[in-house]
């Protein structure tokens, strides 16, 4: 009987693919080791030059080609920049660590590398975290750092780029990208108060009237 039952397991796990990921809802870099060294496969957001994939709970306040503002179950909002642009020149990770900051870390995982740096705004916490040429930004309580960071590991380690389709929009230049400055992996480039300023402009209510037809239920 017990041979059935481990059989049965084995079936069911093979037929659905899924594994169980343990996390600790306490420890980030722990977990930042776990979700970034695991590949992932699961797409559900797609454009022409790239695709990712949005976490149960999450979904878009507004999005377009390159830019998204994000919102989780506990009402985080992420401004989510995608970097086309340097992926296709392979622009080199410059970060160093911030000894000053809460919280700063060089990561390279799967071939893929960036960093993560969070500072202390008052009684809030601004995460920068940059993998895979994509970045995400977010204001959070102290008591939300730990799942808004697992929830940024499992959009940013999806990312993955249409060489061919960037290729025909970068490297024929129908894009015109010639005055591109390069700031993905500089920390120094972004700060509380741009993050602020996209987020507002960004849930106006032309842009989520826009986008309706598109939302990803938060629920799901």
């Amino acid at each position: 009987m017990k041979k059935i039952v481990v059989l049965l397991s084995v079936v069911v796990l093979f037929m659905t693919g899924c594994s169980v990921t343990k996390l600790d809802n306490n420890n980030i870099s722990k977990n930042m080791k776990t979700l970034l060294s695991e590949k992932s496969n699961l797409y559900n957001v797609f454009y022409g030059g790239y695709k990712y994939y949005l976490p149960k709970g999450v979904g878009f306040i507004s999005k377009d080609d390159y830019n998204a503002v994000i919102k989780d179950s506990n009402g985080n909002k992420y401004y989510f920049y995608v970097d086309a642009i340097s992926y296709y020149h392979k622009v080199e990770n410059t970060y160093e660590i911030n000894k000053k900051s809460h919280y700063s870390k060089k990561l390279d995982y799967n071939k893929k590398d960036g960093y993560i740096q969070i500072d202390e705004e008052g009684s809030k916490y601004f995460i920068q975290f940059v993998y895979n040429y994509a970045k995400l930004e977010a204001l959070v309580d102290k008591k939300d750092l730990t799942s808004v960071v697992d929830n940024m590991c499992y959009i940013l380690r999806s990312v993955k780029f249409n060489d061919k389709v960037l290729e025909s929009l970068i490297g024929e230049n129908t894009l015109d990208y010639k005055e591109e400055n390069y700031s993905l992996f500089d920390a120094k480039s972004s700060n509380k108060e741009t993050f602020l300023g996209v987020v507002e402009k960004y849930e106006t209510d032309d842009y989520k009237k826009d986008l309706e037809d598109e939302k990803i239920d938060l629920n799901n």
